[in-house]
């Protein structure tokens, strides 16, 4: 699929010149700075060296306080605590940090994720009756609940009070619950919003610590986990989630906790793991536990104390990751299948696809496929308990929960955010459901946003690309949402050889500059253009600058993101 390059701005010459000299660094590397909104020596230095010791206080966020002395009541009292959360990577992580952490202040307590295939997402009746049979007088929600007012005043009427800890978009109203903590709220002043599930759950851990003078080790300990979910749940890598992800990766790489080094060693990577990494070799496997049989069992993975049960524990979430891959790949063959049979929805601009036979476990990365196939805002729908439920993805810069938020009274149900979301509806709406959908992004969606687009920071010159450079990149990680991995453009390029294919998709070429030195370079599902490419023809490459490790030995290497051959 054609790819629009769109590069930034230069910005300020001035600013971008001082702050290289300041640096002593390359004048693009200053760009790409620049770029990120640092613009000084003190914004770089923190920029560069993640602090803890800057975290924003926790009790700026609305209700913490009144979430504390609720705990510290129900700990006083040896009340019984329920720990609940959604089946995701975001949610068993925040479970099993909240779950760790204060199971050192009481043995009344236990944790509870809903069955993805008989409760479905979010507070279920089926976990409140749960509770409310085995004495639990406590909820503390993560990851989930902010939308669940009907489900919390039923809890209420059974003397069961609530604490959320939810990052989504509350609806109207909020829930009745005794404390909601949501940077995303309204009423809320706390100067981040975009924490993770989890990572709301860590200010919960830090808030009890600092309320009760603790030291900070009782709650750094758990930032393996909220790392996981920062990457997993795709949030923006900035302000507190930087520096969470970069301390998180620093412990994940030297000390990780007994259940994720297990899945590490199974996944036959134990070490030098980045945000990417995670996202695509433990994220998976931890998601997977709750698409094929329950996420208890991830829970069960991630606060284990024992390596032998640990060991067990990820062998057993590696084997259904395995039935994971399997069932999404025919899934998606079959989605693929009906899209090609039906030729309106070829021209359409969303993509609306229904099956009762799918398995609702896999479903949300069916739709990620095929919106990376198609790319439109895609719904995947299958039959569960008499309703049809599916998860909607949407394409960069085009706002899928409020698109939805226009099909509501279609909806039983839904929730999420701007890029990814999850809804139920009644079978007899789902011809509504897809002409409405439709009306709506085809009326609000422009055609630039239908087209995949490479952000370019900046055009360099082979020669400029040094192992300094490189280093000065690799200290601008972790990378992810808001803090990409820079992305260059180079004009006039040439390859060096023949390149060849890799496998059925990828590319291997070296490529060079009039003299400049030759690069190893690797375009990843560019084997089209193995044939397109000539000796003698230049053309221009876009792509990030990585070093490669191969038997020990280090080289620097491109990793080809476009290539444009119509100069």
């Amino acid at each position: 699929m054609k790819k629009r390059w769109v590069q930034a701005e230069k910005g300020n010459k001035e600013t971008i010149e001082s702050l290289a000299q300041q640096l002593n660094i390359d004048n693009s590397l200053a760009q790409v700075l620049v770029h990120r909104g640092i613009s000084s020596f003190d914004q770089a230095r923190d920029y560069f060296r993640p602090q803890m010791a800057h975290l924003h206080d926790p009790f700026l966020m609305k209700d913490m306080d009144k979430a504390i002395l609720r705990i510290e009541t129900a700990l006083k009292n040896n009340e019984k605590i329920l720990i609940y959360g959604d089946y995701d990577v975001d949610g068993t992580t925040s479970v099993a940090l909240a779950y760790s952490f204060f199971t050192a202040f009481t043995t009344a307590i236990e944790y509870y994720i809903p069955d993805r295939h008989k409760e479905g997402y979010g507070i279920s009746t089926t976990g409140i009756d749960y509770a409310k049979e085995n004495s639990f007088s406590l909820i503390i929600a993560l990851d989930c609940g902010i939308k669940s007012g009907e489900k919390i005043a039923y809890a209420n009427t059974l003397g069961i009070d609530f604490i959320i800890c939810d990052h989504h978009l509350p609806g109207e109203e909020l829930p009745m619950a005794v404390a909601i903590l949501d940077p995303k709220r309204s009423d809320c002043p706390y100067p981040f919003k975009e924490l993770a599930g989890c990572g709301i759950g860590f200010k919960l851990a830090q808030a009890y610590c600092i309320k009760n003078d603790l030291p900070a080790e009782r709650y750094e300990q758990y930032l393996d986990l909220v790392m996981v979910s920062i990457a997993a749940d795709i949030v923006p890598v900035e302000d507190e989630n930087r520096i969470l992800a970069y301390h998180g990766l620093v412990k994940l790489n030297t000390n990780p906790c007994i259940g994720l080094k297990a899945l590490m060693d199974i996944s036959g990577r134990n070490k030098d793991y980045s945000l990417t990494d995670v996202v695509f070799a433990l994220a998976p496997r931890i998601n997977a536990a709750g698409r094929m049989d329950h996420a208890n069992q991830a829970v069960k993975m991630l606060i284990c104390d024992e390596d032998l049960l640990a060991q067990e524990q990820s062998l057993f979430i590696n084997l259904q990751n395995t039935e994971r891959k399997t069932s999404d790949q025919n899934i998606t063959a079959e989605a693929l299948a009906l899209i090609d049979e039906c030729e309106i929805l070829i021209n359409k601009k969303t993509t609306v696809v229904y099956h009762e036979s799918w398995n609702k476990g896999v479903i949300g990365i069916v739709a990620s496929r095929l919106t990376e196939k198609y790319y439109r805002p895609t719904v995947v729908l299958t039959e569960s308990n008499g309703l049809l439920t599916g998860s909607a993805r949407s394409v960069a810069g085009f706002d899928l929960y409020e698109a939805l938020l226009g099909c509501e009274d279609l909806l039983v149900q839904f929730g999420g955010h701007k890029f990814a979301a999850g809804l139920t509806i009644k079978p007899e709406n789902i011809g509504s459901f897809s002409e409405r959908f439709e009306q709506i992004v085809a009326s609000t969606i422009t055609d630039d946003l239908l087209c995949p687009e490479i952000n370019i920071d900046t055009e360099i010159n082979f020669d400029q690309i040094t192992s300094k450079f490189q280093r000065i990149i690799a200290q601008m990680a972790p990378f992810g949402p808001h803090n990409p991995a820079p992305v260059f453009v180079t004009h006039n390029v040439s390859i060096a050889g023949r390149p060849y294919v890799v496998g059925t998709k990828h590319l291997k070429l070296n490529l060079k500059q009039q003299n400049s030195v030759i690069f190893e370079s690797i375009g990843f599902g560019l084997a089209e253009y193995e044939k397109l490419l000539q000796p003698n023809r230049p053309f221009s490459v876009c792509y990030t600058v990585e070093e490669n490790v191969w038997k020990d030995q280090k080289k620097l290497q491109l990793n080809i993101k476009a290539i444009n051959i119509d100069n």
